[in-house]
């Protein structure tokens, strides 16, 4: 990552939306698209519940735009099997791995710059928590289905919760090399009085610049 793209953010947005083939309003997967091409994510990981769908075509696109890698978690063969089915020929451009997403995360993964965890796993307070510890590098980490769930209670004061779709948490974790110094950053939502319309900001300071997300 290291810097933002408004370009990638955009394409990856539009070709999530043509992938899906959303004739209704945008979701929580073009909105996760965007976010990852934005920031050039290079090695994108996300640990789905079941079956792989809509959040994982929003990687897989955005994946293409940054030409970054792309891990899907899943629990068993049965939802190996059915995430390739349901993606169809898009599945040839995901890693498919069966496995503990909280192990993995924390191990094989750790240099992952982009990680997406659906909150309806059973564990994924444990996974969410595992993953703000030794990290190699900077990592946005979002939880998907949030709402109703006590992630954000335990989370640092760094994380958010977005009222995208059924609740977005997003909060960065800070790599070795970032912890104890250097600029910090947190996300700020506003929301247009006149057309309802929500903004969201990545602020970074001291001295940083807005950088709109």
């Amino acid at each position: 990552m290291g810097y933002w793209s408004a370009a990638n953010a955009t394409e990856a947005y539009i070709k999530t939306m043509k992938m899906g083939k959303r004739a209704n309003e945008p979701d929580v997967a073009e909105f996760i698209s965007a976010i990852a091409a934005g920031n050039n994510a290079q090695f994108m990981v996300v640990a789905c519940t079941a079956t792989a769908g809509s959040t994982t075509l929003g990687l897989i696109a955005a994946s293409r735009q940054t030409d970054g890698r792309l891990v899907c978690i899943v629990k068993g063969i049965e939802e190996l099997e059915s995430s390739k089915h349901a993606l169809n020929s898009d599945a040839d451009q995901v890693e498919f791995v069966v496995g503990n997403a909280e192990s993995l995360l924390s191990n094989e993964y750790k240099s992952a710059d982009f990680e997406v965890i659906d909150c309806n796993l059973e564990n994924h307070e444990g996974i969410l928590g595992a993953i703000q510890n030794n990290r190699e590098k900077s990592t946005i980490v979002l939880g998907c289905n949030a709402y109703w769930k006590d992630s954000w209670v335990w989370s640092r004061s760094n994380s958010h919760l977005l009222p995208i779709g059924e609740g977005l948490l997003m909060m960065k974790v800070a790599g070795k090399s970032e912890k104890g110094g250097g600029r910090r950053s947190r996300w700020v939502v506003k929301v247009d009085k006149c057309t309802g319309e929500e903004h969201i900001f990545r602020i970074k300071s001291p001295g940083g610049r807005v950088v709109k997300a």
